[in-house]
């Protein structure tokens, strides 16, 4: 059923909010006795108050996680049991995709007709993905010298901590969880603290799904707090994580000082979009780019906002891009027509906002650069192109994180290709022509986890996403990202 805006807007008023942890599969308060105020960012309105968990209750987790794990009622059961519980864990998710949709658009501002259509949807799909997946693994016997045999079995890891970013709370922590579950890990989250109700609520179901008690645990609290506790923990065994270069550096740090826990890192990205004078449609090119650009309001780790345009046809495709821009117009997100919602919060604007008011002034604003204030919010912000910046610019080299695209003349193949990888990013990249050849040939040198050809940000359940360089390490998706939460053991028989 599609909802309309006054049906939404019923739907968030009649929902349900509690912030506290699960921990062993039970609702409890944070040993700290506080809370955090969590507003709505598109209202400015209080919502709910989300515990403010500490090093005690991220104890509590890991303890009930191992307790779990050892006891080898989840990761003993065999694959098969594991497939039936996360089949049902995606019936369920399907069955509240709304409720699921109205706490992602609440806490973070993202259109309810994307949170409700692909991101409540799609983490169902995913946990499918997994359950059928893990069932079909092979492991491997080797050849070996007469007289001895040897299995080389994928064993589960342990305690996995898992770390999200809030631009895709329940998405995200569907990517790292849905292959650790299925491997037979046991997982402590810690949700971000913007947006922390999914993964709450995703807790609550896994136990409903006949998922044992424990071996989903989620404590949300400060990434200072929480997330430096569970990174710093002796008893987590690897550590997934989804955010910043610069958090993700830190939690490199903290492995180190603590127990060499291993870590799958995605983490901060400023992909390039090159559009080459061949390209067979450009007007198909420009829709795209604006797509890759301001899609999620620009809160996207791979958004290709830094666009190269062959000069010949740079002017043209500016006025096609300015033109397909208009379609991300904020609004309020529970409005299924608006194009963009709000920025997760104020403060967050006010960076963003900063770096357009740079840009105003060192180079062109071509379209956008307004912040209108709706629902007496000013966490939005126009899709806003920019122009005529020099190549060391912050919107060419820092990861803004909002509706921001950069555009950029080339003269030459060799000149796009080095102002792409001019970045110390490496998560994805888009080129556009109608040359087969140049598209192996560009595709080939572009330094990025996903190169997407005549189209932008190509991603799904059967191809690996991650990145090179600072963009982290590590891969989500696919069937390669069960090698996150696995390792080979060798078990070696001599019999002869």
């Amino acid at each position: 059923m599609t909802r309309s805006y006054e049906e939404w807007q019923a739907a968030a008023a009649a929902l349900d909010f509690d912030g506290r942890p699960v921990i062993g599969g039970v609702r409890a308060d944070a040993s700290s006795g506080r809370t955090i105020e969590k507003r709505n960012p598109a209202t400015g309105e209080i919502i709910s108050h989300i515990h403010d968990c500490v090093e005690a209750d991220v104890d509590a987790a890991v303890a009930a996680a191992r307790a779990a794990y050892e006891s080898g009622v989840w990761s003993r059961s065999g694959a098969g049991f594991r497939r039936e519980r996360l089949l049902e864990l995606a019936r369920l998710i399907e069955a509240r995709a709304e409720e699921f949709a109205l706490y992602d658009t609440l806490d973070m501002g993202k259109p309810i007709r994307e949170s409700s259509t692909i991101d409540a949807p799609g983490s169902a799909a995913l946990y499918r993905f997994y359950g059928e997946a893990i069932e079909k693994t092979e492991d491997l016997i080797p050849v070996t010298p007469p007289g001895s045999t040897a299995l080389v079995t994928r064993e589960a890891l342990g305690v996995v901590g898992v770390i999200v970013a809030w631009n895709y709370p329940l998405e995200i922590a569907t990517w790292k969880l849905a292959p650790a579950l299925a491997a037979g890990n046991a997982v402590v989250v810690k949700p971000p603290v913007e947006a922390s109700h999914s993964a709450l609520l995703l807790a609550e179901l896994a136990i409903e799904a006949g998922i044992p008690a424990g071996v989903l645990n989620v404590v949300p609290g400060r990434g200072s707090v929480v997330g430096r506790a569970l990174a710093l923990h002796e008893d987590v065994d690897m550590l997934a994580f989804t955010g910043s270069t610069e958090v993700a550096k830190q939690l490199q740090q903290y492995a180190g000082q603590s127990n060499m826990k291993r870590l799958a890192l995605e983490a901060g990205g400023k992909s390039s979009n090159l559009v080459f004078a061949d390209c067979d449609d450009l007007r198909l090119a420009a829709e795209k780019a604006a797509f890759g650009s301001f899609y999620n309001q620009g809160e996207v780790c791979s958004a290709n906002s830094r666009i190269f345009v062959e000069r010949s046809v740079y002017d043209e495709f500016l006025q096609l891009l300015s033109a397909a821009a208009r379609a991300y117009a904020p609004g309020d997100p529970l409005d299924p027509a608006v194009g963009t919602g709000s920025l997760v919060s104020e403060a967050h604007a006010d960076t963003v906002w900063a770096a357009i008011e740079n840009a105003r002034r060192d180079g062109t604003i071509v379209a956008g650069g307004a912040r209108p204030e709706i629902n007496g919010s000013k966490a939005f912000i126009e899709p806003t192109i920019v122009a005529d910046v020099p190549s060391d610019h912050e919107v060419h080299t820092r990861e803004i994180f909002g509706p921001v695209a950069v555009v950029t003349p080339f003269d030459t193949e060799e000149e796009a290709i080095t102002r792409a990888n001019e970045t110390p990013y490496g998560l994805a990249a888009s080129l556009w022509t109608g040359s087969l050849a140049r598209a192996h040939r560009v595709s080939e040198r572009l330094v990025a986890g996903t190169v997407s050809v005549n189209t932008v940000d190509a991603l799904g359940f059967t191809t690996p996403f991650g990145g090179f360089k600072q963009s982290g390490f590590g891969r989500d998706l696919s069937v390669h990202a069960l090698e996150n939460y696995t390792d080979y053991k060798t078990t070696w028989m001599q019999w002869g």
